[in-house]
């Protein structure tokens, strides 16, 4: 994948991963990002310079798995209605954008293998595809603070919660150091995304 089409679908990717969070807890009774204007598609409001550009072309050049990500869009679990169960569709709204998003691509990739036959459409299905299908499964991992870490939250007993979200707040570091010491050193789970995307491709 050539790193300007990575980019290209990246930003969009997350922008909407992000505001989907804002948008599904806005109509769960939390209006967080609505009053602090993330509900919006400008890329300008949610891109992290380090997150979202920087890291990611640093993995990529140096043969990493590239990864990345945008200002987390706020908001305030407290603040919806049945916090509890509402979190979890929150939270896992984000990974579920890519996964429509990854079969966007894939509708983008048949229309060019047997429409149009433009090399540069299926490029850029690919690309949509694939990045969108990374990041998905990353947000799915059940670990903090990733989105899936919260079907964690719901065996966690109410009275620790306040505890589990202050860890959960600063777990990012420990998270992307975690993934670069295991895919140089302990490899668990390193086969994962390849398998993944030779899948997707083999859809095709």
């Amino acid at each position: 994948m050539v790193l300007w089409l990575f980019f290209i679908t990246l930003v969009p990717s997350v922008v909407l991963h992000e505001v989907s969070h804002g948008y599904v807890a806005y109509l769960f009774g939390d209006p967080t990002a609505k009053e602090q204007h993330r509900l919006t598609l400008n890329p300008l409001r949610h891109i992290d310079l380090f997150g979202t550009i920087l890291m990611p072309a640093m993995l990529l050049l140096a043969g990493l798995p590239a990864f990345g990500y945008a200002k987390p869009v706020p908001v305030n679990l407290g603040r919806l209605r049945n916090p509890r169960k509402q979190a979890l569709w929150v939270a896992l709204v984000g990974p579920a954008v890519n996964i429509v998003l990854s079969g966007v691509g894939y509708a983008i990739c048949e229309y060019a293998i047997h429409v149009s036959y433009s090399q540069g459409e299926f490029n850029f299905g690919e690309a949509l595809g694939l990045v969108n299908l990374i990041l998905a499964a990353f947000n799915l991992l059940p670990i903090p603070p990733l989105d899936g870490s919260a079907i964690i939250e719901r065996f966690i007993p109410t009275r620790h919660l306040p505890r589990y979200y202050h860890f959960r707040a600063r777990a990012l570091p420990f998270f992307f150091i975690f993934i670069i010491i295991d895919f140089s050193f302990l490899h668990i789970g390193t086969n994962l995304l390849p398998n993944l995307e030779n899948w997707w491709l083999g859809r095709l």
